[in-house]
């Protein structure tokens, strides 16, 4: 068996999409992918509307809290997903090269639940295909 490769997931404030993007690549890529994520200016807590979006479709919320990307920058990092135009632009220069992609995803903050499912759909039905083919997996 492979050892899992480390994604990165970077956004803005890491308290929406790239959380539900670190659930739901750490819920269907189990065993093949250790999953991280960070934000550029990360918020005080995980948006309610993700954590609810998450429970809905039963993916695992536990350990999910917003991190800043200094913590995360020693860690030897497989690939990189930028979420949000913010983060693509201020990623940061890691100390081995890695490869990213960049799949921008709508920001569902402040918006009802209907638009934190969507986005969560969004992010399951074109991030989980990305990874693999990214990864080769």
């Amino acid at each position: 068996m492979r050892t899992p490769r480390t994604v990165l997931v970077l956004c803005t404030g890491n308290s929406c999409r790239s959380q539900m993007a670190e659930a739901i690549l750490r819920h269907d890529l189990r065993g093949q992918v250790h999953v991280l994520s960070a934000g550029i200016r990360p918020q005080p807590a995980v948006a309610a509307g993700a954590l609810e979006a998450l429970r809905l479709a039963r993916i695992p919320t536990e350990g999910l809290f917003p991190k800043d990307l200094d913590s995360v920058l020693s860690k030897a990092i497989d690939l990189v997903v930028t979420v949000c135009d913010d983060a693509k632009e201020a990623c940061p220069v890691f100390p081995r090269p890695v490869p990213s992609i960049h799949l921008p995803f709508h920001d569902p903050h402040g918006e009802p639940l209907e638009s934190f499912v969507r986005v969560r759909d969004d992010i399951r039905a074109r991030m989980v295909p990305a990874v693999r083919a990214a990864l080769g997996l």
